[in-house]
């Protein structure tokens, strides 16, 4: 049995609350136990069971590896003009989506597992141990199945989003996308998906037609989620805890009457702030939902048009500086809250029995994080145990 040691830790963040301070279980002084690719023994340093090897963390604080729940990693191409443009002055929609759906659809298999490989190692040196990623730029029955196909090989959590937008050849027919949606893409990519997702939105798609989609996929066993409320205020957020979704995603736009919901409900609520940055929006002020106490995850929407970044720790800068999310609880949406969001209890935390999925920072503290913006505090990235 291989077991190992991380000893000499300032400050361990186990987000259990029955191990330690706070909400974020903080333990001062700490260790944990590896064994087999999980944790076995948490506590503090001076308690450390002995091990055939041990890892000094040399003063630095310990977090989970962050769960990153929401991305759109299969794509060929960027779209950096589509940026500048913005940049100087021109509004974001979601038709720019169109660009990178000819460009996916042109492009191979091999293009489009080797960026999205990329892509998922970089988030990885970055602390992220653990990903989500959807289809959605193919948008032909053939493209979103490949698309999964090429996902499955990088995560377990797969998103199917033949919804993202109608796709141009069905202009003026969003109805009978919708049809074919239903009628024939779940059915085809379910063997490749484990979740299904819709853009609720301005320019792509209505309340009704969402509705209709997330529970043809419920009826074939995927389990739902949404995009939606990004570009405006709308009926989103009460469709997703209507249809019982996991997590609504964006809610960039959101009222009292959708606090309550969420309030009532077990959907998590997961802000994307990268996406504001990325298209010069209004960031979204957390602080209500927060203080309703609603269950709140961080993600960093990697896609190329609006939100072209892996970078948790950017991610929980802005929120912290924008959102008015607190260190604390940024750091655990940023892991906890992303588990949450996927339904997963193995991850996301530092318990015994959870995956040893962490990051040796190379800092004393987690708030450095929010506190030293842009600078690479990733000192050591862990995953099932071993390190990369």
């Amino acid at each position: 049995m291989s077991q190992t040691v991380v000893k000499n830790i300032s400050l361990l963040v186990t987000n259990n609350p029955t191990l330690g301070k706070t909400e974020l279980g903080l333990i001062e002084n700490a260790a944990l136990l590896i064994e087999n690719g999980k944790i076995s023994w948490v506590g503090a340093g001076e308690s450390a069971p002995s091990a055939e090897k041990t890892i000094d963390a040399q003063g630095k604080a310990v977090i989970p590896g962050f769960v990153d729940s929401h991305n759109h990693l299969i794509f060929a191409k960027d779209r950096a003009g589509e940026f500048s443009a913005r940049m100087k002055g021109q509004a974001y929609s979601a038709g720019g989506i169109a660009t990178t759906v000819a460009a996916t659809r042109s492009a191979s298999d091999d293009d489009l597992l080797a960026n999205a490989t990329h892509l998922v190692h970089e988030g990885l040196h970055s602390g992220t141990t653990t990903v989500e990623i959807k289809s959605g730029y193919g948008l032909t029955t053939i493209d979103e199945l490949r698309s999964l196909k090429i996902a499955k090989q990088l995560t377990d959590e797969t998103t199917f989003l033949g919804a993202h937008v109608v796709p141009s050849e069905y202009k003026g027919k969003a109805d009978e996308y919708v049809e074919l949606i239903c009628e024939q893409m779940i059915a085809q990519v379910k063997p490749y998906a484990k979740w299904i997702d819709v853009f609720c939105d301005k320019g792509a798609f209505t309340t009704e037609q969402a509705r209709k989609i997330l529970l043809a996929g419920k009826a074939a066993g995927l389990r739902p989620r949404l995009h939606a409320n990004q570009l405006e205020q709308g009926d989103g957020i009460a469709l997703g805890v209507e249809v019982g979704v996991a997590s609504v995603d964006h809610i960039s736009h959101f009222n009292n009457g959708d606090i309550e919901l969420l309030k009532k409900s077990k959907t998590v609520a997961t802000f994307l702030p990268a996406a504001e940055f990325s298209t010069r929006s209004n960031y979204p002020d957390a602080r209500r939902i927060l203080e309703a106490g609603v269950t709140v995850a961080l993600a960093s929407d990697c896609n190329p048009g609006s939100s072209y970044t892996t970078n948790m720790p950017f991610v929980i800068a802005l929120a912290v500086r924008d959102m008015f999310f607190t260190p604390e609880q940024a750091i655990w949406s940023a892991t906890k809250g992303g588990a949450l969001a996927l339904q997963r209890d193995d991850v996301g935390h530092l318990s015994v029995g959870s995956r040893a999925d962490f990051v040796i920072l190379k800092e004393s503290s987690y708030i450095h994080l929010a506190y030293r913006p842009g600078v690479n505090l990733i000192g050591q990235v862990w995953q099932h145990g071993k390190r990369i």
